[in-house]
């Protein structure tokens, strides 16, 4: 869940709130005037999602990218598989189906 701020008080507190990114990957949403909103976040979390953006959904890369995004909370796991053996053989090209 982001955090929302104002530009005021963003700048008042703005070690805090850089800290709360950068130490425990929280979003800060800081409004400005105009109903304008600027998001910062760390470089570990754009990093990895302009890699899970740009990367074929069957590469290593997009699989690296979602793992973490995952273990930073920010994506949900995937749910256990009930069978293994049935999950695997569906998977390989030269099982009969």
């Amino acid at each position: 869940m982001p955090i929302t701020t104002t530009q005021t008080v963003f700048r008042t507190h703005l070690k805090a709130y850089l800290d709360q990114v950068t130490d425990k990957n929280h979003t800060v949403l800081v409004t400005r005037s105009n109903q304008r909103t600027v998001a910062v976040i760390s470089q570990e979390l754009l990093t990895t999602l302009l890699t899970a953006v740009s990367a074929n959904k069957d590469s290593l890369a997009y699989a690296v990218a979602r793992d973490k995004l995952i273990d930073m909370q920010l994506l949900a796991n995937d749910p256990p598989i009930d069978n293994p053996q049935a999950y695997w053989e569906r998977l390989n090209p030269t099982s009969k189906q």
